[in-house]
């Protein structure tokens, strides 16, 4: 059953609800654990392959991609019919199986379809979790602070997951690395247990199965602020994925630096990522998500443009701090806009629509990046990926209404179909007997009607209204 909570204050921290931080503890520990992973799987496949390491980790990380890509709309299209706390719980439950199974392999091909298999379920976990969030703090001031916390999770997890890993080593094999994930798996499902969640909202979708998988996407995509979205990932891409394929090799080969100066990049990203994420919050009282988000997508492009002047050891670091920032500038906020433009019934179909276009466009820079620096080498790679992320930031400036307006004018024309659902602004039509219940599911009529209020993409909002 829902349980109903005193209204919080926007001003306090959200770690003071109790529910949002027994989520919050379970994302930090499942990626925690996800850090730990990483590093021993790039053990175990030195182990098994020696110098061709790098070929299988970069192979595995492909099969990551497409499991994400391809199986997120699925479970976010389907995930309203089932209860979302045991969701949850059980894509948390197998994943710690499959991790614990990573041991055992003998062979390439057993790391591909395991790591395959994580990330398959990962892909249902991580938007259905995303998108139960909203429930948890309904003030959008209070969201945008989780949201913040988040993306500094991401970020300490980068910084911080190795460091862990390398002390573990010092007492037990990186086998147990893997056990150290799975713990951290059960972890996160015992504490999605014992939280609260409100109650789903009931949705009943029309056009079938297919439909229902699709509506994610097609509502997506359908949307102008959130093609907007897409096309800001699109330059987030860009950039992240020139600083994590290109790094290596322009600190090592262009300067001649060491292993501590790539690591001082790295940690110089997600150090003007953190600045961006702290502050994130009181920017966005003051100035509206879609300058916020463009003026980070301005500031990759120029970050990346910066790299064709080839900076050297000193100036590097704010280079790459600039990027950070700006990549943080978009990524934070996203969510808002995500939540703004669904309703609480379909919100997880949204976030896995964003979840696996998203990680498309990673899944396209990485290789791009990575032929182009070895082709054209860092610098005019930068030129490329620099012009591209300030088109992207161009188009997204273009794609997405000045003003915006969350409450629109449109017309409905006259339809019949059933479906589940109870009476209110487009549903007002009479019968009796059982029907009388709500909700209820029954063939009936919408007569043409034209009304304004809060505006999503869904079955009965097929199209953006024209403004």
């Amino acid at each position: 059953m829902s349980q109903e909570a005193p209204a919080p204050s926007s001003m306090e921290s959200p770690l003071r609800n109790t529910e949002f931080r027994k989520l919050f503890s379970a994302q930090v520990i499942a990626l925690v654990g996800t850090g730990l992973t990483t590093v021993a799987l790039t053990l175990l496949a030195y182990d098994m392959v020696g110098e061709n390491a790098g070929l299988v980790l970069g192979t595995a990380l492909s099969f990551k991609m497409v499991a994400y890509v391809v199986f997120a709309p699925i479970v976010g299209g389907m995930a309203h019919r089932f209860p979302r706390k045991p969701l949850l719980i059980s894509l948390d439950v197998v994943r710690a199986a499959i991790v614990l199974l990573m041991p055992f392999v003998t062979a390439v091909w057993q790391i591909y379809l395991l790591i395959f298999l994580l990330n398959l379920f990962s892909a249902g976990f991580k938007p259905v979790f995303a998108a139960t969030i909203p429930d948890i703090l309904p003030d959008e001031r209070q969201y945008t602070k989780g949201l913040s916390y988040s993306r500094l999770a991401y970020d300490l997890e980068n910084l911080l997951s190795p460091t862990f890993a390398g002390i573990a080593l010092l007492f037990f094999s990186y086998t147990g690395l893997f056990g150290a994930n799975s713990v951290a798996f059960l972890v996160s499902a015992w504490l999605i247990l014992v939280t609260v969640l409100p109650e789903s909202k009931l949705q009943d979708r029309l056009g079938g199965v297919w439909g229902e998988i699709s509506f994610g996407v097609r509502s997506y995509m359908r949307t102008p602020r959130l093609r907007a979205l897409l096309t800001l990932y699109c330059a987030v891409a860009c950039a992240s994925a020139m600083v994590i394929v290109n790094t290596v090799v322009y600190v090592k080969e262009s300067l001649g630096g060491t292993d501590s100066e790539v690591a001082a990049a790295f940690a110089a990203a997600g150090f003007g990522s953190m600045i961006a994420a702290l502050s994130m919050t009181r920017i966005l009282d003051h100035v509206s998500d879609r300058l916020v988000m463009l003026v980070g997508a301005v500031g990759m492009g120029v970050g990346v443009l910066g790299i064709w002047t080839g900076p050297d050891l000193t100036t590097m670091l704010p280079v790459w701090m600039l990027i950070g920032l700006g990549w943080s500038l978009v990524q934070t906020p996203a969510g808002r806009i995500v939540n703004r433009s669904s309703s609480a019934g379909d919100r997880s179909a949204y976030f896995s629509a964003q979840f696996a276009l998203s990680h498309a466009c990673w899944l396209l820079a990485y290789p791009i990046a990575g032929q182009l620096g070895a082709t054209f080498g860092i610098e005019q790679t930068a030129v490329y990926m620099g012009v591209a992320i300030l088109i992207f930031a161009g188009l997204a400036a273009a794609v997405w209404p000045r003003g915006d307006e969350a409450e629109l004018e449109h017309v409905h024309e006259s339809v019949d179909h059933g479906h589940l659902h109870t009476h209110g602004p487009h549903h007002q039509h009479a019968h009796s007997g059982e029907e009388e219940s709500e909700p209820h599911s029954h063939s009936h009529r919408h007569n043409e009607l034209k009304h304004a209020h809060e505006f999503f993409i869904d079955d009965h909002h097929l199209y953006w209204p024209k403004v």
